[in-house]
């Protein structure tokens, strides 16, 4: 008996009111032997549903029948509120509702568990807005406005209608086919579908979100995280891609390693150094990787990177040169 699926059997009565077994069997996609089994184990843990007979009868709850939380241990009540500290939810609009939620929950709690998992949460930080090098985390701001028209059209299965400012590019209107929505490392994204193409869209620059009427034009499951990885990896694949050979010093292979989109070839030279054959998304990507390397890399080829960082590093010589 999946503790789940009864949780749900319990919100179905109370946002619905009395249902027949045959109605919660086709809710919650199961057999109407099911449902009263279920229905059973409720009524054994104290939840009070009864039943009501005749041809308008079926299963209800008493009136202002609330769940208590009286069941979570301290380690639960702390994960929920541990939770209720990630910055995801900024993203999607829902920031005071996951405060007001928060709120619930601990006045929810037995006493006893009240000020220990709230004090115990006081002593975790869960994603900071800066790491050790006083670098600050890149975490977006998304109107309210605009994540509740987005998030509302996602639930609905609408259309939406998004005005959209695309890097360097003017903002232009764009009506797409909502999947879901994602957060990943402090930035919001909207999986959506384009003429029947897959789309990805950073919600910090959608300008202007509207829900239309229309349905959406979308399968009725989807798996998100697959569907996150297909649109990654198309990503990857996809644009201007730059093949460098470089030699870098071998303690720097690693850092090297982990900007590049892969690492086709590799080989030690007789000084120690390495030489590898790797990919970049495209050209700013790979100037930007192996600047950052400065001395401890040298590209070998193609000329016109070799050209391009050595024009820049002129140009920072010039202007820290000995003054006239």
């Amino acid at each position: 008996m999946r503790a789940d699926r009864l949780v749900a059997l319990v919100l179905l009565l109370r946002q619905r009111g009395r249902m027949t077994a045959e109605s919660l069997a086709r809710e919650l996609e199961v057999s109407t032997r099911t449902v009263l089994r279920d229905v059973e184990a409720l009524s054994a843990a104290g939840v009070p549903v009864y039943a009501e007979r005749g041809r308008r009868g079926g299963f209800s709850l008493l009136p202002d029948f609330q769940m208590a939380l009286t069941g979570l241990n301290h380690d639960e009540a702390l994960a929920l509120l541990v939770a209720g500290s990630r910055r995801g939810a900024q993203l999607f609009g829902l920031g005071s509702a996951l405060a007001s939620a928060m709120l619930k929950v601990v006045d929810s709690l037995p006493e006893s568990l009240r000020y220990t998992a709230a004090g115990a949460a006081q002593r975790l930080l869960i994603d900071p807005e800066t790491d050790l090098l006083s670098r600050r985390v890149a975490d977006e701001e998304v109107p309210d406005a605009i994540g509740a028209e987005i998030r509302r059209a996602v639930f609905a299965g609408h259309k939406l209608r998004i005005h959209y400012a695309a890097v360097d590019q003017a903002p232009k209107w764009r009506t797409v086919d909502p999947i879901g929505l994602a957060a990943v490392r402090g930035q919001g994204y909207l999986l959506a579908k384009r003429a029947g193409e897959d789309r990805t869209y950073r919600l910090s620059r959608v300008l202007v979100a509207v829900e239309l009427d229309e349905p959406a034009q979308r399968p009725e499951s989807v798996d998100l995280d697959r569907a996150w990885q297909e649109r990654n990896a198309s990503f990857r694949t996809g644009g201007d891609q730059v093949t460098v050979l470089v030699r870098v010093d071998p303690a720097r292979r690693e850092p090297l390693a982990g900007t590049v989109l892969a690492v086709c070839s590799e080989e030690a030279d007789a000084d120690g150094w390495l030489r590898l054959n790797v990919i970049f998304q495209d050209s700013r990507h790979a100037e930007w990787a192996l600047w950052q390397l400065a001395t401890h890399a040298e590209v070998l080829a193609p000329q016109w990177l070799r050209a391009s960082l050595r024009h820049r590093a002129a140009e920072i010589a010039a202007r820290y040169g000995p003054s006239s």
